[in-house]
This record gives structure tokens, sequence and C-alpha cells, in this order.
């Protein structure tokens, strides 16, 4: 079994930044490309905050990165990562297909899964009108109405970032109070553009095959239905790191994402493994950006380079 040099876990922007980063550094990395190549913006219509592009497809975007990864010299892999044995360095990685690599350095970049409500129709508007990112989508819907579903940080954060845009926002609560924080809930019950419907639930995304047009939402005490109008709607119930694979190999928070900047000496992407290396969602609970996403791979691909330079030099 040929040891690599680096291996990064991962293909969307954080993983694929990494790899033109490493590869540039001449450490040939291997990418392990996951169940879904490109990441969370493969999903997503229109991009529009990258710099130097105007407006460009999701999915366009991270064909671009990953052909300027695989033209820097990064090789791909595309399964994923079942189970990684740390007791020794190299560290050996074992794939869904029984695939087993070894690698001197790992950087893990397996993002995030937005939490879904599973109800009809949010499979068929995904990214047709139905998004998690206000910061991402909002401008799409100036002065349209649109529905904020849930009712923590998250959900007032879209919620008032979506005023910019329009006047017609809905936020949807299952609960019958919110559970962001203080100040967060003060900033949305203090807007008389958005409106709250506590212990309300949608149970159906509708519209007319292109793009969603309207919402089901039930009455969680009466169990009465009403037909809510919304151009864009943000399932906005919590992202899920995509680190369950590793729990009890590296430390994570409660909540799953990996903690970071463990060893000062290796770099602010170091985890509790020396020569382990974490970008993009996997660790990031705050920003969730593609574009914060793609810095922290430079700086896991950084960091492993100086390792990889220490372990040489050793």
């Amino acid at each position: 079994m040929d040891t690599k040099k680096l291996i990064i876990i991962g293909s969307g922007p954080a993983g694929l930044t990494a790899g033109i980063y490493g590869a540039r550094a001449n450490l040939k990395p291997l990418i392990i490309e996951g169940p879904t190549p490109g990441g969370q913006l493969v999903s997503t219509s229109y991009v529009e905050n990258w710099p130097g592009e105007k407006k460009i497809l999701g999915h366009e975007l991270m064909k671009n990165m990953r052909n300027h990864a695989q033209h820097a010299g990064c090789s791909f892999l595309s399964e994923w990562v079942e189970k990684i044995d740390t007791t020794n360095n190299p560290f050996t990685i074992t794939t869904h297909k029984q695939t087993k690599l070894s690698t001197d350095a790992l950087i893990i970049a397996t993002g995030a899964t937005a939490r879904r409500l599973n109800c009809p129709g949010e499979d068929e508007y995904w990214g047709k009108g139905v998004s998690t990112c206000a910061v991402c989508d909002g401008l799409f819907y100036k002065d349209k109405p649109v529905v904020v579903i849930g009712g923590g940080d998250t959900a007032m954060e879209n919620a008032s970032f979506l005023t910019t845009f329009t006047n017609n926002i809905t936020i949807v609560h299952i609960l019958d109070k919110l559970t962001a924080s203080a100040a967060m809930q003060r900033r949305v019950l203090e807007n008389k553009n958005i409106t709250i419907l506590y212990e309300n639930t949608v149970t159906e995304f509708k519209g007319d095959g292109q793009h969603l047009q309207e919402l089901v939402i039930t009455d969680q005490k009466t169990g009465k239905k009403q037909t809510l109008p919304a151009a864009g709607a943000f399932v906005s119930i919590g992202m899920v790191p995509n680190t369950k694979f590793l729990q009890g190999i590296i430390e994570l928070d409660k909540w799953g994402y990996i903690q970071v900047g463990k060893n000062q000496k290796l770099g602010e992407t170091s985890t509790s493994i020396d020569g382990i290396f974490a970008a993009g969602d996997a660790f990031d609970y705050r920003y969730k950006q593609a574009i914060t996403a793609s810095g922290s791979g430079c700086m896991a691909a950084l960091d492993a380079e100086r390792y990889l330079t220490g372990l040489q030099s050793g």
C-alpha cells in the first residue's frame, strides 16, 4: 500500500481549495470525493457572491474548481470514507468499497448537511425556491413573499437578512416560542415586516414544477391547514456536520463539529490528532459560506504542508 503525502476527504469548496494549494506545494494530494461530489453548492441554483463571478450556477462553479484542482495535480477517488485508523502514522483510511489508503497527513473537509423537513415537495423544489441560506439566495426574492422555517438563531439571522430585500417575511415555527438568543429574538420581534406563525409546521411545498409558489402549513394544535404564498422558503432548522465516522477518533463538540486549533504550533486548523487538519463546514458552525470554507481549505493545506516539512526535517 503506497503512502500518500496528503489525502483530503471531501470535494466541496474547502476540499478542492485545499487540493489546489496542496498540489502547488508538490504534495500530490488525493481527494476522496465522498457521496456528494462538489458539496452543497451542487444543489443550489445561482451563486452571486463568489468573487470574480457575478453570476454562476453552483454546479458550474464546482466543476470549474474541480478542473482547477485536477489541473494543479490532484487525483480523485469517487468513494467515501468509512473508517480512519490513527493508531500509527501514516494513518490508514478505509472507504465504503474497502479500499485501503495510507497517508502522512489528512485534511477533513466533509462539510455539513442541512436538516430537512422531509415533507412532500421539498426535494422537488430544493434549489428552485427552497433553500437554507438567505445570504446566498435572498437577492432572488426582492419584493416577494418569503418564509423562514425555524425558531433558532439561524432562522432569526435569515429572517433579519431578508428584510434587506422584502417586507413580506413570515417565520413558521413548530413551538409556541422562539428558541433563538434574546438578542436575535429582539431583532425579529421588533421588525414590523416579519410575521411569526407559532405552533405551525410546513407540511408541503407546492409550485408549478419549475419554481416554488406556496406552502401548506399545519397548525400543531388544531390540525387545520392553510396555504401560504411563498416565492422562497428557507429551511432553518440546523445543520448536521458530516463527521459521524469520526466519533471516538478525533475531538468533536457536542453537536459533532470538529474541534480545531488544538495544537497552535501546527496551526488554526489542527485537530486533536497531530497530522489531521479540518476545513469548511465540518468545523465551522458560524459562517457556513462557500468562500469561508474555501479560505479554511487554503489554511488547512498550508498547515499540512508545514507539518509534513517538520516530519521530513525531524
